[in-house]
This record gives structure tokens, sequence and C-alpha cells, in this order.
């Protein structure tokens, strides 16, 4: 059997400090936000700066610019991206140190066991049709929880932590 990542009690103390190798990309990045405005420590890794990885930093993740086994010097959990390649020197560094290291979706299925989840799958169409969900959660009044591989126009983001029941989700292969 699988073991849960945050099935128990209070989560931030079973897996308080989450590194997310590719912090940048669409979906690494709207998890990591929601994350750090959960109260995670967050700490990732990407190969550029870019406006994401600035947004991720001022929010109080920690962002370094390039991949190095270092980076994961404090990290209880590693979610990785099916981009990362088996050589990346985080991810070897995980495997070394025994860190668990979680797919990106397994840790948005993490994510959405905290609230009442709406998984969006599919070939094509999934990032609108993600968004239009948020979106009429958002204008119902129920304040969702989103985490989108595209920007949503109306909250700016590609993620947000909603005080409400639901968690509206992209779902991938990543």
């Amino acid at each position: 059997m699988r073991r849960r990542l945050m099935g128990s009690g209070d989560l931030a103390r079973a897996f308080p400090r989450v590194h997310f190798v590719g912090i940048g990309g669409a979906g690494m990045s709207g998890i990591a936000e929601v994350l750090v405005t959960l109260g995670y420590q967050v700490s990732g890794s990407d190969q550029a700066d870019s406006v994401v990885t600035r947004r991720l930093s001022q929010m109080g993740a920690v962002v370094y610019r390039g991949h190095a086994a270092e980076n994961i010097s404090n990290a209880d959990v590693v979610v990785i991206s099916s981009a990362i390649r088996p050589e990346n020197p985080e991810l070897v560094a995980a495997h070394d140190k025994r860190v668990p290291v979680v797919p990106r979706a397994e840790m948005l299925a993490e994510l959405m066991r905290l609230k009442r989840g709406i998984a969006i799958a599919g070939t094509h169409g999934k990032t609108t049709t993600t968004s239009l969900a948020a979106g009429v959660l958002s204008e119902g009044g129920l304040d969702p929880t989103f985490v989108i591989g595209g920007q949503l126009l109306s909250a700016g983001a590609n993620a947000r932590h909603g005080t409400g029941q639901w968690l509206v989700g992209e779902a991938d292969e990543s």
C-alpha cells in the first residue's frame, strides 16, 4: 500500500519542507503557491528566472536558479514533474538521502484531499475548462482554491488558496 504524504492530522508538521524541482513550470508553480499560502516551507529550483519564480520568491518560497544537490538539503519531500530527467542532481541527491520523491500529479492529489475536489482531465481544453470552473465557483461566492496550468485572468495567477470548501485542479499525467 502506498503511503499518503498528507494523510494525518497536522499536515505541515508531517512534511513541513517541500522542494520542487522545476518550480517555475505551470503545474509545479501553482501547487507551490498553494502550499506557501498554507504555511509550508517551500523551496524549488528552475533553470531560468521568470515572473513566476519571482512571484513565488516574493510570497516566501526559496527559489534557486539551476539544479544542485545542495538545494534539497532541508527538504522533507521532493516534488518532480515528468520533465525531470533521472540524472537531475536534486533527484539523485533525494534518492541518496532517502527523501521521499513524489510526482507533481500525486502532490496535486494530496492537496485535493484537503478540500472537496474537482479534477479536470482530458486531451484538450483542460486549462480552459479548469479556468471556467474556478471562475464560476468564484462568481458564485464559493471562493475556491484552484491550481491551473495557465493564468486565470480574473485572478492574475495560475493558483490561489481560497477559503471555500472546493479545490479545482487541472489534472494531467505530469
